[in-house]
């Protein structure tokens, strides 16, 4: 295996690492602070997008090898037919065309998988990262349904203090206004009284005698 090929295969074992790592269950503030720190790092951003680079160098070795499969699939065929009037092609040459057909196909099933494995990674990564601003969001709408409801509770509380409170007050006014009343008819009965008294001392005087 070549140099390159040999680092292809590197890449495919770290991406299998990093796709059982994603799948691992994990704490979910755990899990948020691990996403979090990946997708805001700038060395992370600046890792990402050499990757990008990267799987266009394989993308293009994915291609030279399904033109060296099919390519040494033509030659097969070709000797294939020849064979009958050339012994010499089916001894040591189609070996040779075999084996460079089993490293052909093994070059591109290589790269296929790398490439693939990188799509599935990365869709996997925006859809956990989804996940969690899902779940962000949820535990977020929980914490000001309780704080709704707390405050509705606070409110109906402080509504029935301010009933009480008015029902004080109002009976308070009631007893004021009994007390007025009760004022005003003692001031009645004296203004009464007053007046009987001094219309007695105003008795009208008698008409005098003629001699």
């Amino acid at each position: 295996m070549t140099l390159y090929y040999t680092l292809v295969f590197m890449l495919l074992m770290a991406e299998m690492s990093l796709f059982v790592v994603l799948i691992v269950p994990l704490p979910f503030n755990l899990k948020r602070k691990i996403f979090t720190f990946l997708s805001e790092n700038p060395i992370v951003a600046k890792i990402q997008y050499g990757m990008k680079i990267t799987f266009i160098f394989i993308l293009i070795l994915f291609i030279d090898s399904v033109n060296r499969v099919y390519r040494v699939q033509i030659e097969l065929g070709l000797s294939s037919e020849n064979g009958a009037n050339g012994a010499a092609i089916i001894g040591r040459d189609r070996l040779e065309v075999q084996a460079r057909k089993f490293y052909s196909q093994r070059n591109m099933y290589l790269c296929g998988f790398t490439l693939f494995l990188s799509l599935i990674l990365n869709r996997t990564y925006t859809m956990i990262l989804e996940v969690l601003r899902l779940e962000e969001k949820m535990k977020k709408y929980e914490g000001t349904e309780k704080d709704t409801k707390q405050s509705e509770k606070l409110t109906q509380a402080g509504d029935f203090a301010e009933i009480g409170k008015l029902k004080k007050e109002l009976a308070k006014k009631d007893r004021d206004i009994e007390t007025l009343k009760k004022q005003a008819s003692g001031l009645q009965r004296e203004y009464d009284d007053l007046c009987e008294k001094y219309g007695a001392t105003q008795a009208p005087a008698g008409p005098k005698k003629t001699q």
